[in-house]
């Protein structure tokens, strides 16, 4: 890069450096960070552990974004120097210079969207639902891979994954499946993913090696708290147990542990069977169905959830994503417009662009 780039590409950074300020309010979260630290300190501080736990994960979320910013600041000042240097000596070397840059959007990117999580429901961990659409082995097929995909979304974010409901395919893929992911503002991630998304590829099952398009649904709810007072009549339940089709241990498969709660009232049906006692995959179903309720009242509280939780995501027609592998490679955002042609990092978790995109877009 030369002075006269660099020169350039400063002035850019710099924009964005103030529109980060703007939007940040550091020295409230230096505030914040301060009170929670205090609270810490208290003798009574471990008395309620489930209270004093939810307190030291805010506490370190703010220190992240207080870290973060100053780390991009940090940046942008090597760059000012590199810039002051070219100046002043011809022969100085700017090697480094396009990396800091990178790095320097890489960081902002994910400081921003920490930012833009800024609902109150954001910060919920999430239940996650796989659906595939109508083409037996090929949408099966990439129900599968997305929920790979998302798997990976996960362990790139080190969230913690749990498989709550999951079945098998006839030939491959799968037919349905629940993840629960934890971890903080895991619901503010992955809210924007609820929706249909499209696969164009070569058919790995066609002997005749034709394209084929393929759908499946994707549905996220956030995992309810203490908090949320959902109150479930009884009566309003039909629970059904029947015989784990899925992987498990011992006695997983051998007796009639999985459980099935219809919601009679909204007709939502909530499925888990890979829990090793009827009891337990009772108590997690119950957990799914409470989000499922609180998304409900959501979208009738609040309009603006309805971008990312209408219940018409579930219809093969509203698509958010296509991912296309042939005849050439693509992955783009209907909502957004962002698009990337590399789509094996997509298809391994590096989702964050259309993240970002969507997050953005909504609370713009």
């Amino acid at each position: 890069m030369t002075y006269l780039d660099l020169k350039t590409t400063l002035f850019d950074l710099k924009k964005e450096l103030n529109q980060l300020v703007e939007t940040i309010n550091i020295e409230g979260h230096i505030e914040k960070k301060n009170n929670l630290e205090e609270k810490t300190f208290h003798p009574d501080f471990w008395a309620d552990t489930t209270k004093a736990q939810s307190i030291l994960e805010i506490l370190n979320n703010e220190k992240s974004i207080i870290d973060e910013y100053n780390n991009i600041n940090e940046i942008y000042e090597t760059l000012e120097l590199s810039l002051e240097l070219a100046e002043e000596d011809d022969s100085f070397q700017l090697n480094e210079v396009d990396e800091l840059i990178e790095s320097f959007h890489e960081k902002l990117d994910h400081l921003t969207i920490k930012i833009l999580l800024n609902k109150p429901y954001d910060k919920f961990n999430a239940f996650i639902e796989f659906h595939p659409g109508a083409g037996g082995t090929e949408s099966q097929d990439w129900a599968q891979m997305l929920y790979r995909m998302y798997l990976r979304f996960a362990d790139r974010k080190k969230y913690k994954v749990k498989v709550i409901d999951y079945q098998d395919g006839d030939e491959a893929g799968l037919k349905s499946a629940t993840i629960f992911v934890e971890g903080l503002n895991a619901y503010g991630y992955l809210k924007g993913e609820s929706g249909v998304h499209r696969l164009v590829r070569i058919s790995p099952f066609d002997s005749s090696s034709r394209r084929h398009t393929s759908f499946a649904s994707v549905k996220v709810y956030p995992e309810t708290d203490s908090s949320i007072n959902i109150e479930i009549d009884d009566d309003d339940l039909r629970i059904d147990t029947y015989r784990s089709s899925g992987k498990g241990g011992q006695g997983v498969n051998t007796t009639d542990s999985a459980v099935r709660i219809t919601h009679l009232p909204t007709k939502i049906v909530v499925t888990c069977q890979n829990e090793r006692s009827q009891i337990q995959n009772r108590e997690t179903a119950m957990k799914v169905l409470r989000s499922k309720l609180y998304t409900l009242e959501l979208e009738k509280k609040q309009a603006e959830i309805d971008a990312f939780n209408d219940t018409k995501l579930n219809a093969f027609g509203s698509q958010i994503r296509s991912y296309v592998f042939h005849p050439y490679t693509m992955v783009k955002d209907h909502r957004t417009l962002v698009e990337t042609g590399n789509g094996d990092a997509v298809m391994n978790g590096d989702i964050d662009k259309f993240i970002l995109a969507y997050l953005v877009q909504f609370n713009s």
